[in-house]
């Protein structure tokens, strides 16, 4: 499968390239990492801290392709924009943690605290990379 196939399906649709709002986004993205932060990662905020941490590696990357000019409606298309843009490891990444973020919000699938703890770092140096490398000249002044 490719990006095109998404936009092709409507999943994905070209747009005009948007900063303020890809701006929006990256500082939605931060205020969420930043309440995040004060949350303990206990068993009963495992599933929650896991859905977040996804939510805010979603906006991250929804802001990259806001900047290039596609608005998507499909989290798997992201999957596909990433490794389009060459990204094949953050990719993968990506998209299994999509499949958590899934099979704990539409299947009630466990997730354990010192897992959720691992995912919530490694989204978390995931995103600091994407920021650096795909997102520089679009940050906000603060970031």
């Amino acid at each position: 499968m490719r990006f095109q196939d998404f936009i092709d399906s409507g999943k994905a649709r070209r747009a005009r390239p948007d900063i303020q709002l890809a701006r929006s986004l990256i500082k939605m993205s931060d205020s969420l990492l930043e309440t995040l932060a004060g949350i303990p990662c206990t068993p009963q905020s495992a599933p929650t801290i896991m859905t977040n941490f996804y939510e805010a590696l979603r906006e991250i990357v929804e802001a990259m392709a806001v900047k290039d000019g596609y608005k998507v409606y499909s989290h798997e298309a992201f999957t596909f924009y990433l490794r389009e843009l060459g990204e094949t490891t953050i990719a993968e990444k990506f998209d299994r943690f999509r499949r958590i973020r899934n099979g704990i919000n539409y299947y009630g699938k466990p997730i354990d605290a010192p897992s959720a703890q691992a995912y919530s770092g490694d989204i978390r140096r995931t995103i600091e990379e994407l920021k650096k490398r795909r997102l520089r000249g679009v940050l906000p002044p603060s970031a």
